[in-house]
């Protein structure tokens, strides 16, 4: 006699037969089978959550969630032993950029790791990065998110450089960066409060869409006031007059606003720009 099994799940190929037909469907019928599914019981709203992400990935740009270069830590290559350990103590951060700053580019990568197992053995002599220098990985900021994830995993990498058109620096991003816009923050007891607002330096803003309208016009030295609302993301929303999917675009009181994160419940990225005085003939 055989042992009682207990009921088998579906698959997740059954799942996706179930939900989704051979022939490829617009977004946002794609959306709505999800909302479906998690209706049915066949997934829950994290894994839900979690979907989303995964195709809002494949939309974006690296230089949407790259760490601009005004909040980069790099290492100088004329660095101290002592300059070394001070930098890595006070950023929590586990990988380093050396930067030669003659030619303004990265010479690669060094681990905080390998800093620790040098003073462990060799407290009086000076550490020699070079000798545990990886290579950095480099990115154009117009590359896809997702392709980006790919190259991590191929790569082994936890680390690009990101480059603009000329070939400068630009800022860097981290696999952690690219996870994050699948599964949500991933914050450990060093993360610090990041700011709500960061200035990219060409006119573009990265915005989180929980910021205070208080916060935004003392930033940006506007006067936008509502009795309906807080938030900037209540501000978008209010002028779409419903929940924009990613990478929508308004323009609201002078501004332009495109939706870089969301889901199907709230605004979680936006980017921000000042519009052109051509701009706002237009929208006129």
């Amino acid at each position: 006699m055989s042992e009682d099994k207990p009921p088998s799940r579906p698959s997740l190929f059954k799942i996706f037969d179930k939900f989704f037909p051979k022939t490829l469907k617009p977004r946002a019928q794609l959306m709505q089978a999800l909302e479906e599914a998690e209706e049915n019981l066949v997934i829950d709203p994290y894994s839900r959550s979690v979907i989303e992400g995964a195709l809002q990935v494949e939309s974006l740009k690296v230089r949407d969630v790259m760490v601009p270069r005004s909040k980069m830590i790099m290492i100088s290559s004329e660095a101290s032993t002592k300059n070394l350990l001070k930098i890595m103590v006070a950023s929590s951060h586990s990988r380093f950029p050396i930067h030669n700053e003659e030619q303004d580019s990265i010479l690669g990568v060094i681990l905080a790791k390998d800093l620790l197992a040098h003073l462990a053995n060799n407290q009086d002599d000076e550490f020699n990065y070079r000798e545990y220098l990886r290579d950095a990985l480099s990115v154009p900021e117009s590359k896809p998110l997702g392709a980006l994830l790919r190259e991590f995993q191929q790569n082994k990498s936890h680390m690009a450089i990101v480059l603009d058109e000329y070939g400068e620096i630009a800022g860097l991003v981290t696999l952690e960066d690219v996870i994050e816009q699948i599964v949500g923050e991933i914050e450990d007891e060093h993360d610090k409060e990041e700011d709500n607002i960061i200035d990219y330096g060409d006119g573009r803003f990265l915005l989180q869409a929980n910021t205070t309208l208080s916060e935004f016009n003392d930033f940006f030295d506007s006067n936008i006031k509502s009795d309906d609302y807080d938030t900037v993301a209540g501000l978008v929303i209010s002028g779409f007059s419903y929940l924009p999917e990613q990478l929508s675009e308004i323009s609201l009181h002078g501004f332009q606003f495109k939706v870089l994160k969301t889901d199907n419940r709230r605004l979680h990225l936006l980017e921000v720009q000042h519009q052109t005085s051509d701009e706002k003939l237009k929208d006129n």
